[in-house]
């Protein structure tokens, strides 16, 4: 999961635009990060492994000038964290573009071969994100055309018609920012609508200003108004005088966004395809009380106590509908990054420790529900149950605002190999006995939808992939998910070896 951001500007430099929507969108990567400028046709990029704070001091973003840029904050959903797959990627042909990506393509191999064998491409990295671009560069060399003068010209419908290629190539979830030295900035989405995208503007004294973003709150932050989704399929080009041109790209298209994007990944004050995820977290707690009602209509719970961040809001809205007290009994060092996408168990279980630390009095002597957002490898929620005993607590219980996590997700987030999933091979009791919670409760998958989805125009159908084993694409295989299980599993990630950085575009010191 990666997030990523793109601004066209007015007037003056926006790389600290940039930068601050860079921290905004911090949650969804903590590996890498990037911005490149355009100023005029001159592209200037600055990238590292690293946090957003961490990668740019003053004199980067002072020297950063240009009014069109892209960002992108980044982990890896496979393979390597070399600073060479650090994003924004750059090709010089043709005319000079510069990309970031959110999403995985699940035909990367294929096209990898074609690039090779057919278009003369070298892939210097293992990033899908580096075909992808490369496969937007070759459908757009194939329109490109020359002034009388000589000089390369580019209009909207060569650009539209090098993303309805993309998407003839592409099998995946894939949201796309970039820009085009000289030229402009575009946007465009898969047909699925899988990965999230949306673009808004603001106006002032010196003109319109455009936006896009992998979340709303990174935009809206910054002061963009008037914030849309990007429909699946469509793309959106604004050229350097600012005008913005539409085209729906792609042949067939089904809006599907990912749900995962509301249960955990999302921050809670965005908009995403229309839906408030504070609202659905609210109803997904709405949903999980009324299971442990009927289930459990004589129960003795205490105190309900979230699991921070992502599990509050369920926990808040659960405690309100049981009609018991919600309590903060755990505090979280803010400075230890999310467990869920740190590399290597050894790693994740120690930063639990550091994470999470409980005030003792909320536990001791009560019956406790600790309420998360999901539960996928179990190491999170075992030792936050040891913790609860430890601080006195009689009984633990546990719920997850999500489904069991049975089946890899293939489109862009790092679920791990399914046979570290602890729901692999186990029922529910099976789950209790080994996180040592008295009581276990899952959310049902139809309640989960039910909590999603809007009615009239919102999405009706998700992509619950990790939940069902159903892949909204229709095209995953057997041999890819195997694939995908040798290169997730904390073994192959343990062992990488970083590249060293490409030759390209100029990174600065």
């Amino acid at each position: 999961m990666c997030g990523i951001l793109g601004i066209l500007g007015s007037g003056g430099s926006i790389s600290n635009l940039l930068y601050d929507g860079l921290l905004v969108l911090q949650h969804r990567g903590q590996d890498a990060a990037g911005i490149v400028v355009c100023d005029n046709d001159k592209l200037h990029l600055r990238k590292d492994n690293g946090l957003v704070k961490d990668v740019f001091h003053k004199e980067h973003i002072h020297s950063l000038k240009g009014n069109i840029g892209i960002a992108h904050v980044r982990y890896p959903t496979a393979g390597t964290s070399s600073a060479a797959e650090a994003q924004p990627l750059y090709v010089n042909h043709p005319y000079g573009i510069s990309l970031a990506h959110n999403g995985n393509l699940t035909n990367a191999k294929t096209l990898a071969d074609e690039l090779y064998r057919d278009d003369l491409r070298h892939i210097n990295t293992n990033s899908d994100s580096e075909i992808l671009l490369n496969i937007f560069a070759d459908e757009l060399s194939k329109r490109r055309k020359l002034k009388i003068e000589g000089e390369l010209y580019l209009n909207v419908d060569d650009l539209f018609h090098a993303i309805g290629g993309v998407h003839k190539r592409c099998s995946g979830g894939y949201a796309v920012v970039g820009v085009i030295a000289g030229y402009g900035m575009f946007a465009f989405r898969d047909p699925q609508g899988i990965r999230p995208l949306v673009y808004g503007s603001i106006l002032n004294e010196d003109g319109r200003s455009w936006g896009t973003s992998s979340e709303s709150v990174a935009l809206s932050t910054l002061g963009f108004e008037a914030i849309s989704d990007v429909a699946p399929g469509e793309a959106i080009f604004i050229e350097n005088g600012g005008n913005m041109f539409q085209r729906q790209c792609a042949e067939k298209t089904k809006l599907s966004p990912c749900i995962f994007e509301y249960v955990y990944f999302a921050r809670p004050d965005s908009i995403i395809d229309g839906i408030s995820v504070h609202q659905a977290r609210l109803n997904m707690g709405t949903k999980l009380a009324k299971k442990i009602k009927k289930s459990w209509p004589k129960h003795d719970i205490d105190v309900v106590i979230p699991v921070p961040d992502s599990g509050r809001i369920s926990a808040l809205q659960l405690a309100k509908e049981l009609g018991v007290d919600y309590r903060e009994g755990l505090v979280k060092n803010r400075y230890i990054g999310r467990t869920f996408i740190m590399p290597g168990q050894s790693i994740r279980r120690d930063s639990v420790r550091k994470k999470l630390n409980t005030i003792d009095h909320e536990f001791s002597g009560k019956n406790v529900l600790l309420v998360d957002d999901s539960i996928v490898r179990g190491n999170t929620s075992r030792k936050i149950v040891e913790m609860a005993r430890k601080s006195g607590a009689k009984k633990v219980y546990f719920a997850s605002a999500a489904p069991p996590v049975r089946f890899q997700n293939v489109y862009g987030i790092d679920m791990p190999a399914i046979s570290e999933f602890i729901a692999t091979g186990n029922n529910i009791d099976e789950i209790a006995e080994s996180i040592g919670v008295d009581k276990l409760f899952y959310q049902d998958l139809e309640d989960l939808i039910d909590a999603v989805k809007l009615e009239g125009d919102g999405p009706q159908e998700f992509d619950n992939s990790c939940f069902n084993g159903e892949y909204v694409t229709g095209d995953i295989s057997l041999e890819y998910l195997d694939s995908l299980e040798k290169s997730r599993n904390d073994h192959s990630k343990n062992h990488t070896i970083n590249a060293d950085e490409p030759i390209g575009l100029h990174n600065q010191a």
